[in-house]
């Protein structure tokens, strides 16, 4: 029976050292060299402080399974200094904002087992398609640079890896029963319910043959809206074969992750938000659910559509996610080491809702074409069963609405629209299904037990395909597939109509190395590394570009010469490919004072290169425009920490800075329905970052953690020709001033008892500063009953609280450079409460 949280913790870290480092097996491996022995590097609690030059912070499953089964990672890292995240729903399956030092996740690379989990085009990081909680190891959190052989494009905030466990020796199971329900007046009920079970096959041969398996299924209903659903089925599994006694080994390991949920988070506006609780809990607008949509009224009416199944709760944004991953080290001499991570991943996604179409054409100088054009969809196709396209109401022959100006009896004009064409309802997600293929190789040479050098090469190649496919809705609004990409409505000539269409690869083949030595009898050890990353970016652009912001018109059928001859502004179906690559020094230095205390120093410089969407954008510009040739953002860091390190303490105090040149700031649009960067120019950002641990008695963990935050824009933006968004010294929007927090456990008998809190300070919405979201503090309890007094060792029952004093606050936002107080936000989770069962042998 576990009695406190320091115990397996601390014989994990000293017989599996690498886990504290853990990212691709290269880096792991390499970094042995530090820890291999150090007792005083052990965790404390399932907190770890390594001794690494960077930065870094590790949770153990001794922390991670105290929180709520099933919950994302990125919520449990938020006992990590720097980071916070704001989760949309108690049970981590709807998603949130996550940022560490102020950074957004797009600047955060997201790691399992070495593989980025990034999306490869716009670099997000999709918290609810995380690995199951009770599948990880540990969490590294690198709160700076990432190490030399990521391939990432984008994280200069820092690196979260999870390391997913591997195959035990021998046989065992777990199974684990969750249910749960908001309990917060005015809720209702909405439960939550989770399965999950894992087997663990032992050594199968008596030769290192070692395996799991593991699947899980959770649903609950919207947090706050009277309408919506989360369904999540999740399938993962290793196999393991040692090679050798030396730590050689093979291993394969599958990710299966399928989400069907409705878009949701409440009903208001950031300064509409007046912390009325009673506003938390709502109906969906418009007709309400249930509803119908509205049918045909017969051949000589023009038929409209209502909003039934368009409302934004009843959106959907369903996910199908599957990733194969291959490890292996090989010693190919006592000094020399080969190592390799391999990944193919694929991805099916949309999001999006329910819209109007038009049945008829739409014409421009006399042509008819099909497509999408200003946003709306025109099928020329007959879609409601009356036999017509609508009704010629002005006699031209041309079924097509028009606009009229009449002469009111008080003599004044009214200008009206006349509608002809029949308009039915569809659904209308944007589609994204990616092929991605990574390799990592690492050729590590020891020249003695102090010195040790490695080269890497890493590859990432994702294909990209971005559609716009429309669906049929069914008679009460729900989607006929929410898939529409399965069998995209077309127009009477068998042309499918997309909003988008789109196709790009983003490849990275990046070189690098790394020397490490340890000098003094071990009290200096300097790391020196440089990374090499070549990136290119090949954009198929099928649609023609009508604004800057990355709008396109998409012609299904007609005269395409003719309608680019009519919109010479329009940036005509192209191809473009970009190169962005820089020469990144990444180097650090720890020195030991006593064997408790030391110094840890490091400077890296980043690249973050944009996203798909600013590059489909700028394809609006002329190719000789340098204006449509994005810049990647660059940038300086340098840490500075002292840490203190026991058994029984683990402790660090972490200065740092960063200096950025062509600052790339993300959001959000629902108008594009894509990402738009602001170019924040020159931006400095400094903070601290400090953490403790300790096990002052058996039984009990006392932990705190805090940081404080600042950023400083160095010039106005400028918005015009002669205009300019007033944000010269201003902070980045986003980013809390300071956070602070904490975590109590301890036991008696065979009861755990444990309590959190988390202060997350103010953020602004914009970058000029006009809106500041108010801070918010959040206490969350768990209390385990062991079962070892029974016969099952391992087994226990879990009870986890959420926001126990039901906190109101606004939780994630998409502001902007000067997003006004009027946009759209989230409503932090309510109060929530789950028991689960868990039987374990």
């Amino acid at each position: 029976m576990k009695k406190f949280l320091m115990g397996s913790a601390a014989i994990i870290a000293v017989a599996s050292p690498a886990i504290a480092f853990a990212q691709s097996t290269g880096s792991q491996d390499f970094d042995e060299i530090v820890v291999t022995g150090a007792k005083e590097d052990a965790a404390v609690g399932g907190v770890r402080i390594p001794e690494s030059p960077k930065a870094k912070v590790v949770l153990t499953q001794e922390i991670i399974e105290r929180q709520r089964p099933g919950q994302t990672v990125n919520e449990i890292i938020n006992l990590v200094p720097g980071v916070s995240f704001t989760n949309n729903d108690p049970w981590g399956s709807s998603g949130g904002s996550f940022t560490i030092r102020g950074f957004s996740s797009d600047r955060i690379a997201q790691i399992l087992d070495g593989i980025p989990l990034n999306d490869s085009g716009n670099y997000a990081v999709y918290t609810n398609q995380q690995i199951d909680p009770e599948l990880v190891e540990s969490i590294n959190v690198n709160l700076g640079a990432t190490d030399v052989d990521s391939p990432t494009a984008a994280a200069v905030g820092g690196t979260v890896n999870i390391n997913s466990m591997k195959p035990k020796d021998e046989f065992g199971a777990m199974a684990s029963v969750s249910y749960g329900n908001i309990a917060a007046k005015g809720a209702g009920d909405r439960p939550m319910h989770r399965v999950f079970g894992m087997i663990n096959t032992g050594d199968l041969t008596g030769h290192g043959t070692k395996a799991w398996i593991s699947a899980s299924r959770a649903y609950n209903e919207a947090a706050f809206a009277n309408y919506g659903k989360i369904e999540k089925a999740q399938y993962n599994g290793k196999i393991w074969q040692d090679i050798g006694t030396n730590g050689d080994f093979i291993s394969l390991a599958g990710h299966y992750n399928v989400n069907r949920n409705n878009f949701g988070g409440s009903p208001a506006s950031a300064s509409a938000f007046a912390g009325d609780k009673s506003a938390r809990f709502y109906k969906v607008g418009g007709l309400g659910v249930p509803c119908s949509i509205n049918t045909s009224a017969g051949v000589d009416v023009a038929d409209q559509t209502n909003n039934c199944g368009t409302q934004f709760e009843r959106r959907y944004n369903p996910s199908n996610t599957g990733m194969q991953r291959l490890s292996t080290r090989l010693t190919l001499t006592d000094k020399l080491i080969f190592s390799a991570d391999a990944a193919y991943s694929t991805t099916k996604a949309n999001g999006g809702g329910g819209t109007s179409a038009y049945e008829g054409f739409y014409y421009q100088n006399g042509q008819a074409y099909t497509g999408y054009f200003g946003g709306s969809a025109y099928f020329g196709r007959d879609f409601n069963g009356d036999g017509t396209l609508g009704v010629d109401k002005n006699g031209d022959g041309v079924i097509r609405d028009y606009t009229e100006t009449v002469t009111n009896p008080d003599g004044t004009r009214t200008t009206r629209t006349i509608n002809e064409s029949d308009r039915t309802a569809i659904l209308n997600p944007s589609q994204t299904n990616t092929k991605r293929w990574v390799a990592i190789a690492n050729l590590s040479y020891e020249f003695d037990s102090s010195n040790r050098l490695r080269l890497s090469y890493s590859f990432d190649r994702a294909r990209h395909r971005q559609t716009g496919e429309g669906g049929l809705l069914l008679s009460n609004g729900e989607p006929d597939d929410v898939f529409p990409v399965n069998d995209g409505l077309t127009d009477t000539a068998g042309n499918i109509l997309q909003k988008r269409d789109r196709k790009s690869y983003a490849t990275l083949n990046q070189v690098a190395g790394e020397y490490r030595g340890q000098f003094f009898d071990d009290r200096i050890i300097v790391n020196l590394g440089v990374r090499a990353p070549f990136f290119k970016r090949e954009l198929n652009q099928n649609c023609f570009t009508t604004a800057a912001n990355g709008n396109v018109n998409c012609v299904a059928s007609g005269d395409v010469a003719a309608y680019a001859a009519a919109n010479p502004t329009f940036a005509a179906p192209q191809s473009r490919n970009y190169k962005y690559d820089k020469l990144l020094p990444n180097v650090g230095a720890i020195f030991k004072i006593t064997p408790e205390l030391s110094v840890a120093g490091s400077y890296a410089a980043n690249i973050s290169v944009p996203g798909t969407d600013t590059l489909y954008n700028s394809i609006f510009l002329p190719a000789n425009n340098a204006a449509s040739k994005p810049v990647a953002e660059t940038s300086d860091s340098f840490d500075l920490a002292l840490r203190y390190q026991n058994n029984l303490v683990q402790a660090a105090v972490t200065g740092w800075y960063a200096k950025y040149k062509n600052r790339i700031a993300s959001a959000y649009s629902f108008e594009c329905d894509c990402s738009i960067d602001t170019n924040l120019g020159g931006v400095k950002k400094y903070g601290v970052d400090a953490n403790v641990s300790v096990r002052p008695m058996e039984g009990l963990l006392v932990y705190a953690f805090g940081s404080y935050i600042n950023s400083e824009i160095g010039a106005d933006v400028q918005t015009g020709a002669t205009t300019f968004a007033a944000t010269k010294g201003n902070r980045e929007r986003g980013a809390p001033a300071y956070l602070w927090g904490g975590r109590v456990q301890g036991s008696l008998g065979p009861v755990d008892l444990g309590a959190q809190i988390k202060r997350t300070g103010s953020r602004y919405l914009n970058d000029i500063n006009t809106f500041k979201v108010a801070g918010y503090t959040v206490v969350d309890l768990d209390l385990r009953y062991n079962l070892a007094n029974l016969g099952l060792e391992k087994s226990f029952f879990q009870l986890n609280v959420s926001n126990l004093f039901d906190k109101f606050y606004i939780g994630s936002f998409s502001g902007g450079l000067t997003t006004a107080a009027s946009t759209f936000v989230n409503y932090g989770a309510p109060r929530a409460i789950s028991g689960s069962l868990v039987v374990a042998f």
